[in-house]
């Protein structure tokens, strides 16, 4: 039987046996806050997250303090999570990887050099850098062009490299941008297949503004393996404007992808996107996920009671339909 509160499994043909969530709402989530969250709230989310069965937390941002202010406490945070970073299996390094038993990853981004030193000078093993399929958004979030930002990027990915250090390449508006409208595919290719030429381990495909839509989805994925990049290697990072991540995110399941980005409660947006709204509630997708019978590692209940106490403290209801549904059964 099925227990209160889950839904009943029946597998589909075609999709993974497991999926890893990388969970981004520490860090992609609580960088939109008009408010500081202390870092001891921060730092016990973290720990509430890892204590729910997520294996890949994205836990904060190197990024100069006046550009992010809600996240200028990474090198008060990052230590305070040195056992969870401990756990951490080391061979997990492989693109598309799941985690050893055990194991918790604590991935942090890095702009540049300057944030590289930061995040090696406190131990962090797994970084990401963030470029932009597009011109505009390269401008209004790096203040460079984009492949300026992959010049920028160069040096940070071959230093971590040499250190032994998982990278992740984010690239936003894969899909499109408020300023340019829909991205054409090909110049989506172009930028990851450079992020991969540069050394990175894996990529995270970002519809920023979350007008993407599945065929959409398949298109871009098509065109990626066309041009040598594996499906092991992608990861997918969804916006639900429209209401469209979920949809989204089968597409990317029945292409073989299993890295799914998400962020517990809903939380998060984009800073320089203002047209960009939450992530894909990291609820919404285990719930999808458990309910196609594939496994995730993840205890619902433990990751609503989480989402529940982060939302008591930023003041506000969380969005995510599944933290509504099932905390207003308790």
């Amino acid at each position: 039987m099925t227990a209160p509160g889950l839904p009943m499994a029946v597998p589909a043909e075609g999709l993974p046996p497991r999926v890893r969530i990388h969970e981004v709402g520490a860090r992609d989530g609580l960088q939109n806050e008009k408010g500081v969250v202390p870092t001891e709230v921060k730092a016990e989310f973290i720990r509430r997250l890892a204590d729910a069965g997520l294996t890949t937390i994205e836990a904060t941002s190197f990024v100069h303090p006046k550009w992010v202010p809600q996240l200028a406490d990474a090198e008060a945070l990052f230590p305070q999570l040195a056992d969870l970073a401990e756990r951490a299996a080391p061979d997990v390094h492989a693109p598309g990887a799941h985690r050893a038993s055990g194991g918790v990853h604590l991935p942090v981004l890095v702009p540049n050099e300057r944030g590289l030193d930061r995040a090696l000078s406190l131990g962090a093993r797994r970084i990401a850098v963030f470029g932009s399929a597009t011109e505009s958004f390269a401008k209004a979030n790096l203040n460079r062009t984009v492949d300026e930002s992959l010049a920028m990027f160069e040096p940070v990915v071959a230093r971590a490299k040499d250190a032994g250090v998982h990278v992740r390449g984010y690239l936003s508006m894969c899909f499109g941008d408020p300023w340019e409208g829909p991205v054409p595919v090909d110049r989506v290719v172009r930028v990851c297949r450079a992020l991969l030429d540069l050394g990175c381990d894996e990529l995270s495909l970002g519809d920023t503004i979350g007008v993407a839509t599945p065929g959409h989805v398949r298109s871009l994925l098509s065109a990626l393996n066309e041009a040598g990049v594996a499906t092991p290697r992608i990861g997918v990072h969804f916006h639900d404007t429209y209401g469209q991540a979920l949809s989204n995110t089968l597409a990317a399941l029945q292409h073989g992808v299993t890295t799914v980005d998400a962020s517990a409660g809903g939380l998060g947006g984009c800073p320089y996107a203002k047209s960009a709204t939450g992530n894909l509630a990291t609820e919404d997708l285990v719930w999808m996920l458990h309910g196609l019978g594939i496994e995730t590692g993840v205890d619902l209940g433990r990751l609503i009671a989480t989402s529940v106490w982060m939302a008591e403290r930023l003041g506000r209801p969380s969005p995510s339909r599944t933290v509504r549904a099932l905390s207003h059964k308790e």
